[in-house]
């Protein structure tokens, strides 16, 4: 029996998209065997405000920090114009590939706070878990508790901690420091040619991201 194709899912609003975001994902493609790792922009954040950049821009410069690499791109959350709900993402993936294998893959931060999304107990019938390591983040008892309940579909994985952010990544480019060697040099050069991260609002307290 073949096995099901495996299919790797890492959210975000990629404001801008940096490495923190790129080297966990193909560290983890490559761990778990995933056959593709598709990284999915929220056009409608549901936990944190609307992103400085718009969906196209975030689209655009995903596509830019992928090309030539083992990592895609998916547009479905833009394409849908709803709140971007996880659990109807990947329900839209599983029905469209339902004899695949779906890895729905986040940070601890994000993990710690899993019991306030939408019909997250759904997620776990959807999709494996795998919750990355973060430098700056511990996860809570409750976390802890699930994992060890759920430990047929939710799995701690250590990848590369790269302590970088995109609100940092924001606060450089408007007070005009460099961003080089925090994100691709391809998504520096458009920020830079788009005047992107130009206003107050990317210098004010945000979430790390």
């Amino acid at each position: 029996m073949t096995q099901p194709y495996r299919i790797g899912v890492l959210g975000g609003t990629f404001d801008p998209v940096h490495f923190g975001h790129l080297r966990p994902a193909l560290e983890l493609s490559e761990a778990l065997e995933l056959d593709v790792m598709t990284l999915v922009p929220n056009h409608r954040p549901v936990h944190r405000g609307q992103p400085q950049a718009t969906t196209k821009q975030r689209l655009a410069m995903l596509s830019l920090a992928v090309e030539g690499t083992a990592l895609q791109v998916d547009d479905r959350e833009a394409r849908r114009d709803q709140p971007s709900y996880a659990v109807d993402t990947l329900q839209a993936m599983h029905d469209e590939n339902p004899d695949s294998s779906l890895v729905f893959c986040m940070g601890e931060d994000a993990f710690n706070d899993f019991a306030s999304w939408h019909r997250w107990e759904r997620i776990l019938e959807l999709a494996n878990i795998a919750v990355m390591e973060r430098p700056d983040t511990q996860l809570s008892e409750w976390a802890l508790q699930l994992i060890e309940q759920r430990s047929d579909v939710i799995e701690q994985r250590p990848v590369t901690q790269l302590s970088i952010s995109a609100s940092d990544i924001r606060r450089r480019v408007f007070h005009g420091l460099s961003i080089r060697y925090l994100v691709p040099e391809p998504v520096k050069e458009y920020i830079m040619h788009n005047n992107l991260y130009q206003n107050a609002s990317s210098v004010a307290g945000e979430p790390k991201s």
